[in-house]
C-alpha cells in the first residue's frame, strides 16, 4: 500500500474508532452499529492477512478492556474476522456497494457467534435467540451504517494511481 493510501485509510479507521466509542453509546440502541467492525474491515481489506489479524487483536483487546465478561474472547473473535476478511478479499471483494453490505454484515455477525459462542453464557434457546434476532438486526444496522460511511468517505479511501 502506498503510503499516501495508508494515511487515508488511517484517518478512516481513527474517524471509524472515534465514532465508535462517541455516537455508539449516545445511541443506547439494543442492536447498534458496531464502527470497530467497519474499521477493521476497511483495513483487513488493504492489508496481508497476518496484519489484519494482528490488528484485530489490539482492537480486541481494547474492546475487551471495557467489557467485564470473557476477557480475551474479543480479541480472538476480532483476530479471526480481521484474518478471514484479508483472505477472503482477495476472492470476493470488488468495489460494489452490496457486496461490501454483505461483507459488514458478515463480519458483524461471525463476530458476534465467535463473541455468543465463547462466552458460554446463554443456553441454546438464548444464543439462537441472540443469534437469529439481535445479532442479525446489529449485523444489518452495521451493514448499513458501513455503506453510508463508504459512501461519505469515498473521497478520502479513494486510492491514488500514478
Amino acid at each position: 500500500m502506498r503510503p499516501s493510501n495508508a494515511l487515508r485509510t488511517f484517518v478512516a479507521f481513527v474517524i471509524l474508532v472515534i465514532l465508535h466509542f462517541t455516537l455508539r453509546p449516545l445511541l443506547g440502541w439494543r442492536a447498534s452499529p458496531d464502527f470497530l467492525v467497519i474499521a477493521l474491515l476497511l483495513v483487513a481489506i488493504r492489508v496481508r492477512p497476518g496484519t489484519a489479524a494482528l490488528v484485530g487483536f489490539a482492537m480486541g483487546l481494547v474492546s475487551d478492556s471495557l467489557a467485564i465478561t470473557a476477557f480475551g474472547m474479543g480479541a480472538l473473535a476480532m483476530a479471526v474476522v480481521g484474518f478471514s476478511a484479508s483472505w477472503v478479499k482477495a476472492v470476493f471483494f470488488a468495489d460494489d456497494l452490496m457486496l461490501n453490505a454483505f461483507f459488514f454484515f458478515l463480519g458483524k455477525w461471525v463476530l458476534d457467534a465467535i463473541l455468543l459462542i465463547g462466552e458460554h453464557r446463554l443456553g441454546f434457546l438464548d444464543l439462537m435467540r441472540e443469534l437469529l434476532v439481535w445479532s442479525s438486526l446489529a449485523s444489518a444496522l452495521t451493514a448499513v451504517s458501513g455503506v453510508a460511511l463508504l459512501i461519505i468517505l469515498r473521497p478520502i479511501l479513494r486510492p491514488t494511481v500514478t
